[in-house]
């Protein structure tokens, strides 16, 4: 049975939206729920880059455009955007190796009408968490009062190029898959180009569940996607 799961999709599909919807439904029911996601940084309407923030409200610089490494650092670029490893390693690392630090407390997520939200799809989640809320919530509480309720979940979006460069980060994420007690609720890009290791490694694992994202399916996956991490934890 799938002990990990994972979503994966095009840039710009949802991913990160049903993450961050899917945490809060499970910690609504009062499951740990700790880690982070990544969002986009916008100015004059234009994408400058990606921020990282943890779920307890911590955010930082993973990559901009135009910017130059920091100095006696080598350039780690993907297309127009250098990315900060420093930064992402500074605040993604210390929720993995440290997992319950924060996971109870409140999480934090930009409401749905800011610019990195998906405008078809802010009509339908809310339907979609509503609908959750009245079923979806029963099973996690039930689901949270079971043998597995220990269980926490670490939230990593995502798992792609730009946070690949951190050799400590891909480390981290590959001790995390085999930590007893964890299940990881993540993003991984489309297969593109040269394979990512690390990427691969996970789409082939046995106790991995890949859900596709696509723009016909993505108001309809959030009740898929709680039921497969509740089931996890049992």
């Amino acid at each position: 049975m799938a002990r990990h799961v994972f979503l994966t999709g095009p840039p710009g599909v949802g991913k990160t939206t049903l993450i961050q919807k899917t945490s809060e439904v499970l910690r609504s029911s009062g499951v740990p729920v700790d880690g982070f996601y990544t969002e986009e940084v916008r100015q004059g309407g234009r994408r400058i880059g990606f921020d990282v923030v943890t779920l307890s409200g911590s955010r930082g610089p993973l990559s901009r455009t135009g910017s130059e490494p920091p100095p006696g650092k080598r350039e780690c670029r993907v297309g127009q955007y250098v990315v900060d490893v420093t930064s992402f390693e500074q605040l993604a690392l210390p929720v993995l190796r440290n997992p319950m630090e924060g996971s109870l407390g409140p999480v934090h997520f930009p409401p749905l009408s800011s610019p990195s939200s998906l405008s078809s799809m802010e009509k339908a989640d809310t339907r979609t968490l509503c609908l959750c809320s009245q079923k979806g919530d029963q099973l996690c509480v039930q689901a949270g009062s079971s043998s597995g309720s220990g269980q926490r979940v670490c939230v990593i979006d995502e798992i792609g190029k730009m946070e690949l460069f951190s050799q400590p980060f891909i480390q981290a994420v590959r001790q995390t898959l085999s930590t007893p007690g964890t299940i990881i609720l993540g993003t991984i890009p489309v297969p593109k180009g040269k394979p990512l290791a690390l990427v691969e490694e996970i789409r082939n694992r046995s106790d991995v569940k890949v859900f596709s994202v696509t723009k016909e399916n993505r108001n309809h996956l959030l009740p898929d996607i709680v039921t497969c991490v509740q089931s996890s934890r049992k």
